[in-house]
């Protein structure tokens, strides 16, 4: 047990380290060391997960004033009748705009106004995680989103009805397929997070 704790402590210091180098050298040549910093983070919050430590949520993990900004009202949905007017069975149901099936995961499907966020575009939404817009609404104008959920329960219990800013961390083309969001989900850098995010499929 001691040499765990001893192996924690020297790979957490050399993940600092190595943090520290490649934020001096962003500040002498001006190349961003974000490719730099992103994996051995995310192999410090592993690190704090194995010594029993929780990791951080995403809000805390990342500088998110690096991106563009919106402020927005954000409602949970389902892909039941009482959101979409589907029930299982239907042919569409749980398909989205983009052709994706709606999912809750560590980049979850959300929908939105497509003139103000395209298809595709991966947003950060704080107290829900990345979204990717997959959908669009009848209901839904200007900088309103909606947040994908298993069920209502979780609708209600996890979300509501919330004002929130979210951050705009790529923009979209307006296409997304099930192989590029699978290839989010399946982020090495990330995974470390993934269970904030995924506890409401598992029960």
């Amino acid at each position: 047990m001691d040499k765990l704790e001893n192996w924690t402590k020297r790979f957490a210091m050399i993940c600092l380290f190595i943090m520290a180098l490649a934020a001096t050298f962003q500040s002498i040549s001006g190349v961003s060391a974000k490719s730099f910093i992103l994996p051995f983070a995310s192999a410090l919050s592993f690190t704090k997960v194995v010594s029993g430590v929780p990791t951080p949520p995403l809000e805390d993990a990342f500088d998110w004033s690096k991106y563009p900004k919106y402020a927005v009202t954000a409602t949970g949905y389902t892909a039941g009748y009482e959101s979409t007017g589907k029930s299982q069975g239907h042919p569409e149901y749980g398909i989205t705009y983009s052709g994706v099936k709606v999912k809750r995961d560590l980049f979850s499907t959300v929908a939105a106004d497509l003139n103000v966020f395209p298809i595709g575009t991966i947003l950060f939404i704080p107290g829900y995680g990345y979204g990717v817009v997959a959908d669009k609404g009848g209901a839904i104008k200007g900088n309103e989103l909606d947040l994908y959920y298993k069920t209502v329960e979780d609708v209600y219990k996890q979300w509501g009805k919330k004002q929130v800013e979210v951050y705009v961390v790529q923009r979209g083309n307006g296409h997304l397929t099930e192989k590029e969001l699978q290839t989010l989900n399946n982020d090495k850098t990330l995974q470390v997070f993934r269970q904030q995010y995924t506890s409401s499929e598992k029960r």
